[in-house]
């Protein structure tokens, strides 16, 4: 697999900055001639990973985050990764909540992390260098 970068953008990681990112990728995606529905799959993600970022990973402080777009033509697969420098956390090992229980059952949280898992083909984490590091893979 060859994945060539197409782009990035580092920004304050802040919910105010969300309609920058989904812009920013929504962009790309057309660049891309990504299918409507995978583009409002991958939007849907992105909104979510950003979202935990800017609200979980710099509790103290607003940090940055650069989100990376990476594209494998060949293999028709898209990878978007996010790092950034706030707490370690692999949100990859909290279990999937238990969707078939009643929704005022449920516990809250991780619901969203579970949907970018089943919008996605692969996800992959990893703590490198200070940085937390989560991508996503979506054939296209």
């Amino acid at each position: 697999m060859y994945y060539k970068i197409i782009d990035e953008i580092t920004i304050d990681a802040s919910t105010d900055n969300l309609s920058k990112v989904i812009s920013f990728l929504a962009n790309n995606l057309e660049k891309l001639n990504c299918k409507p529905k995978t583009q409002v799959q991958l939007e849907l993600a992105v909104e979510e990973i950003f979202v935990n970022i800017a609200t979980y990973a710099y509790p103290d402080k607003i940090g940055a985050v650069r989100v990376r777009i990476e594209a494998d033509t060949a293999e028709n697969e898209i990878l978007i990764t996010f790092e950034d420098s706030g707490t370690p956390y692999d949100p990859l090992k909290k279990p999937d909540p238990d969707v078939n229980v009643p929704v005022e059952k449920r516990q809250i949280g991780g619901l969203g992390v579970f949907l970018v898992k089943k919008i996605s083909d692969k996800v992959f984490y990893e703590y490198k260098d200070g940085k937390n590091c989560f991508t996503i893979v979506k054939k296209v």
